[in-house]
């Protein structure tokens, strides 16, 4: 290859860094997305950081905890910069999630480490896991079960190589159970009656989900993690004084059977830690936490009558890695088929929604939108578009629970919807978009406005002006109102309106909102028909 097309051809490529923080452990991808849409991974790390620890009792994060998860992020940070990492996904799972001072932890990490992190539901983390598994698996059309344990939370699902069909989030992970059934420092054996009890707390937080899984006929059943890798590596050492080492294959192929878990579980329960360090296959820093960790699996497999399970290597990085591309501007994905639009489009369906009118008021806010930056309105970029969109597809979903105060509503079923491929913060916009497409305009002291960061509060001030006049637009439910762009000048902006029959009650609903236009944008609004 030439020197002038090699050096074409490496400044075509992107690359990342991608952060999985989770209640135990912190770990970093660094992957290169090449010009043929192939990757290579850079760099891969781990650490534990015990973010976790200390904080279930208490539902916060401690301060030490806190700083030493900080410092590690920032030489991630630091890592993967020096590879050229162009942007860093990052996200956090339980633990931060579950933290009443979560907010002063995301506000350390943007400061000291510059990384923007972003909390994931349950449910998103249990969809990421699915894909991450799944993209490294051949599994056709079979159906099974799916576990991960991780140090604050178990996520569980139901689905074959493309779909799932039950997603769900337990309370339930080794550090979470460590810390609410064990003392602080105890090291010693663990008596029968004592993990009977952690086997009932599990049985007792996952029955529900149990009783679902128990309606689908499963095929297969794979587990991830750190907890089940370790768990299904010092199974397969037992009894064998000779071990290959373990590799990536190998782990590929593992498989971890019900009465090998029952003969571990009580082998371990019979050691005090520093004995537990000395099983072959552990790693020794997992010792303490490793009992509360296998009642999790062995109580589920138990409940279900799972004869065996298999180790995959996968899990969540992996589902964000795939998630990253998918995302990307690389073309990996149809965006009628995007995993958000799907969610979006099923809470709407679920609420009952009109969706025609929601679909014509997404193409008038679209509309809108593209207009309005044209003539320099505004600068907001392709993210918030879609998040316009989105907003108008779900803004009146209250109607569910009734018209009257249904914006407060709408507000309330986004919030707490868990909608899958959306962060936090963006679930929060979204639901600030549909409190704010009727009545009032943002104000500072609202609590809907006040706990959105500046530049999302910035685009709600934008956005909700856009919804709330697309809304008048289709007042009646007719879509009698065919096109909305913004033409002139960004001082003298017009609104050109196209109609395809009576339009007067439209019309009239629109100026409503022309102080409201002034006030945003500083200029005053003509609106022009055409016919």
């Amino acid at each position: 290859m030439k020197k002038a097309e090699k050096k074409e051809k490496q400044a075509s490529s992107h690359t990342a860094g991608i952060i999985d923080l989770g209640t135990n452990s912190a770990r970093l991808l660094v992957v290169r997305i090449n010009e043929n849409h192939s990757y290579t991974i850079l760099n891969q790390h781990k650490i534990m950081v015990r973010l976790g620890e200390g904080e279930f009792l208490r539902r916060r994060l401690t301060k030490e905890a806190m700083d030493r998860t900080v410092l590690v992020l920032s030489r991630f940070a630091l890592m993967a910069r020096n590879l050229g990492a162009e942007d860093i996904y990052a996200v956090a799972t339980s633990a931060t999630r579950d933290a009443e001072n979560r907010e002063a932890f995301l506000e350390q990490v943007q400061k000291e480490a510059a990384i923007d992190l972003k909390v994931i539901s349950g449910l998103e983390e249990a969809r990421l896991i699915h894909l991450g598994i799944t993209s490294g698996t051949e599994l056709e059309k079979k159906t099974g079960l799916f576990v991960d344990i991780g140090g604050g939370s178990t996520e569980i699902i139901v689905g074959n190589q493309t779909e799932h069909f039950h997603l769900d989030s337990l309370k339930l992970g080794c550090i979470r159970l460590s810390s609410l059934f064990l003392l602080p420092g105890e090291s010693g054996p663990l008596s029968a009656e004592r993990y009977e009890l952690l086997k009932q707390y599990v049985r007792n937080a996952s029955l529900r989900s149990v009783q679902r899984i128990r309606d689908f006929s499963l095929e297969f059943v794979i587990g991830s993690s750190g907890t089940l890798e370790t768990l299904g590596e010092m199974a397969a050492r037992q009894g064998k004084k000779k071990h290959r080492e373990t590799t990536e294959e190998n782990r590929r192929e593992r498989t971890m059977t019900f009465t090998q878990l029952e003969a571990l579980v009580k082998l371990l329960c019979s050691l005090p830690a520093e004995e537990r360090k000395k099983i072959p296959g552990i790693s020794p820093e997992r010792a303490d936490i490793i009992i509360p960790g296998a009642s999790i699996i062995h109580t589920l497999m138990e409940d279900l009558g799972l004869k065996k399970i298999s180790i995959s290597p996968r899990s969540l990085r992996h589902g964000l890695l795939v998630d990253y591309l998918l995302r990307g501007p690389w073309g990996y994905l149809d965006p009628s088929l995007s995993v958000r639009e799907q969610s979006v489009l099923q809470l709407g369906r679920s609420c009952g929604f009109h969706e025609v009118h929601a679909l014509h008021l997404g193409k008038l806010s679209l509309e809108l939108f593209d207009s309005a930056g044209e003539i320099g309105l505004h600068d907001l970029p392709p993210s918030a578009r879609e998040l316009l969109y989105y907003g108008s597809l779900l803004h009146d979903i209250g109607l569910f629970l009734s018209f009257s105060n249904h914006h407060a509503h709408s507000h309330y079923l986004i919030r707490n919807a868990e909608l899958l491929g959306f962060h936090d913060d963006e679930a929060a916009l979204l639901a600030a978009l549909a409190f704010y497409h009727r009545k009032k305009i943002p104000r500072k002291k609202d609590p809907e406005f006040g706990v959105l960061d500046c530049a999302s509060q910035n685009k709600v001030r934008v956005l909700s002006i856009f919804l709330r006049m697309a809304e008048s637009l289709d007042r009646g439910h007719r879509q009698a109102i065919r096109r909305s762009v913004f033409t002139g000048k960004r001082k003298k902006p017009v609104l050109e309106l196209t109609a395809a029959e009576d339009h007067q009650l439209e019309v009239w609903a629109l100026e409503e909102h022309l102080d409201a236009f002034r006030k945003v944008f500083s200029v005053p609004l003509e609106i022009q028909m055409n016919s």
